[in-house]
């Protein structure tokens, strides 16, 4: 796997995935994501006492441009805001402008600041 940097928007020709699981390794400090039973990506991130900082995505190359980044950066900022009340910080360029195109998720940027 290399770094995820790119868009990742599902492309015309190709079907949306299915079989789709995101799964967070706390001990790992990490979400995985999975794909028909095997791990295609993950996404690391580091907790301090005042934010949640996501530093590096990855997708295997043969699975990009599938949306499978999206789904894993979406599932996991989800799972962020139903548990705790840190702001994260996007350090991870895919997240950063993920966030970026997604107006939703702006607030989890600046929240308890």
């Amino acid at each position: 796997m290399t770094s995820e940097l790119s868009a990742d928007a599902p492309m015309s020709s190709e079907p949306a995935p299915t079989n789709v699981e995101v799964h967070h390794e706390p001990a790992l400090a990490r979400y995985t994501l999975w794909l028909d039973g095997d791990m295609v990506g993950l996404l690391d991130y580091v907790v301090s006492s005042h934010e949640i900082r996501f530093t590096h995505t990855e997708v295997n190359p043969a699975k990009r441009h599938s949306g499978l980044a999206a789904i894993l950066v979406e599932q996991a900022l989800d799972d962020v805001r139903t548990r705790t009340t840190l702001p994260v910080v996007a350090e991870c360029p895919y997240v950063a402008s993920w966030i970026d195109k997604h107006a939703e998720y702006q607030d989890l940027l600046a929240r308890g600041r």
